[in-house]
């Protein structure tokens, strides 16, 4: 099979196009020939060594394809069945293999490249809403990154619960994509920012701040939020936030700070079946629409990288394994 291979930490050069032998089911798991695949920050985070990974390794744990072999023990899913997965290593591949219950049915009105890059975000802006953190309909939270992927299906299911919803974006392209999602009010980066959320809220703040984007907003995000609100720091797309004194959040009005991952909030196969299944059926029903902004060769995998994290995309990004 072609692949994508990593063989030393670095920047977007080090991904490797290369053939791999083909990998077989293990009992428990499926092989399933990929159609699409799902690219995310935490692949340029592992890709640069920023969380180590044990070397050579294909990168990618998000994609959408169809079952063409299981291991003993497996009865569902079945050989012929599309399935999608969000946590599968080494997904930037041709063929990947992967424990049968990580697998997710596809509907038939869902998309190879929206399945592909809906799991991870979808269950992500979930657990967001319903995990991390409770806002109420009525309240008023802000997102940062409101253009990208996650900042999309969030901003989307947000509204849907009767959140009010402030975005943040860096130009008017990625504003118009905010606002067709259902943000309220869409605001640029800057360092008024939170005088300008305060300014739409009467002066109280938002009840809780969701910032994916780390270094370069958190400060803004803890002064925009009201007293005994929440920050929820779920990514680092501008760089990891610095160590910094606990008592700022008591001087900010009794804030609560979390740093949550997907992970913990689906390990129980409940859970990850609830949230999975949400996620699925808000799709194929037009509830929550997963936009997805750019596609690239399996070859161009460096490509996505270096546009990724130069904030050059908006809505989900995809690879696609074809010559």
């Amino acid at each position: 099979m072609r692949a994508i291979q990593v063989s030393r930490h670095g920047g977007p050069d080090v991904l490797e196009f290369v053939e791999l032998p083909d990998p077989t089911p293990k009992p428990g798991e499926i092989l399933v020939r990929v159609a699409a695949i799902g690219v995310n920050f935490i692949d340029t985070y592992q890709r640069a060594g920023i969380y180590a990974m044990q070397l050579p390794y294909i990168p990618g744990s998000e994609g959408a394809g169809v079952v063409v072999a299981v291991g003993d023990g497996v009865e569902s899913p079945s050989p012929g069945q599309r399935v999608a997965w969000c946590d599968a290593a080494g997904s930037y591949a041709e063929l990947v293999t992967m424990p049968a219950h990580v697998a997710v049915a596809v509907p038939d009105a869902v998309s190879d490249e929206v399945a592909a890059s809906a799991l991870l975000q979808g269950m992500t802006a979930h657990y967001l809403l319903d995990g991390s953190s409770h806002p109420k309909p009525g309240d008023t939270v802000l997102i940062h990154a409101g253009a990208g992927g996650v900042g999309l299906v969030l901003t989307q299911i947000a509204k849907a619960k009767g959140i009010r919803v402030i975005t943040t974006v860096s130009n008017d392209t990625k504003e118009a994509l905010s606002r067709d999602a259902g943000a309220d009010e869409v605001l640029r980066y800057g360092d008024d920012l939170a005088d300008r959320v305060r300014a739409l809220t009467g002066g109280v703040g938002v009840a809780v701040a969701y910032d994916g984007v780390g270094a370069d907003t958190i400060d803004q995000s803890i002064a925009a939020t009201a007293v005994r609100g929440t920050v929820v720091l779920f990514g680092a797309a501008s760089g990891p936030v610095p160590p910094f004194d606990l008592q700022r959040l008591n001087a900010a009005g009794s804030l609560s700070i979390t740093r949550p991952k997907l992970g913990d909030f689906i390990a129980d196969p409940n859970e990850r079946a609830w949230r999975a299944g949400d996620v699925m059926t808000g799709i194929s029903s037009g509830t929550v629409n997963v936009h997805v902004g750019h596609s690239y060769r399996l070859a161009e995998a460096g490509r996505a990288h270096t546009e990724l994290e130069a904030r050059a995309t908006t809505g989900s990004v995809v690879l696609l394994p074809i010559s």
